[in-house]
């Protein structure tokens, strides 16, 4: 679909931990990332790197890619970690090296990019065992929060798409208002 960014002139309530950890806590994202300290992640639709400073200080180098230059701004504002690198750029255009990720992880933006080159550039920069991790606002949900539902997919959606690009689901979760997979490259 590849709806809409998030507004930045919204960006602080991206940093509302008690609203964020309602939908995805850190320790359910760093469990399904099952990082060690030498694995490589990115963020994919970073925002102000609120899960970014999360994984962190789990992984050895972390990319907080965003589309929006006025994110990784409101980021160096609020500090970015030694071993972060912002990077900004589409999903598509990944500008990472054949299978040198071990992990990449989008949370609450998979609507925004969700597309065949999307999937191809992410498929092309996670290594062998590399891992993907997608946690969105669900189409099932009320809408009360996050993007209009016609710009949602439900969990069944996203992990057919990401079958359809090589891709195997190992784990998939549909909650009351967001969904959770973990990907491997097939």
């Amino acid at each position: 679909m590849g709806y809409h960014t998030f507004d930045v002139d919204n960006a602080d309530k991206l940093e509302e931990a008690a609203w964020r950890y309602r939908f995805l806590s850190a320790e359910e994202l760093l469990g399904a990332l099952a990082l060690s300290s030498n694995h490589a992640a990115a963020d994919l639709g970073s925002g102000t790197g609120f899960y970014t400073d999360d994984v962190a200080p789990h992984a050895s180098e972390v990319y907080a890619v965003d589309i929006q230059e006025a994110m990784h701004e409101y980021y160096r504002e609020k500090g970015v970690p030694a071993n972060v690198e912002l990077v900004t750029t589409g999903i598509e255009d990944l500008p990472f090296e054949d299978g040198s990720l071990d992990a990449a992880f989008s949370t609450m933006t998979y609507h925004e990019f969700a597309s065949d080159d999307a999937f191809a550039a992410i498929h092309r920069v996670l290594g062998p065992t590399g891992r993907l991790v997608i946690v969105d606002w669900t189409a099932t949900g009320t809408g009360e929060n996050g993007p209009p539902l016609d710009e949602r997919y439900t969990a069944d959606a996203a992990a057919d798409s990401l079958r359809d690009h090589g891709f195997a689901i190992e784990h998939e979760i549909s909650r009351p208002e967001t969904f959770l997979l973990v990907a491997t490259i097939e």
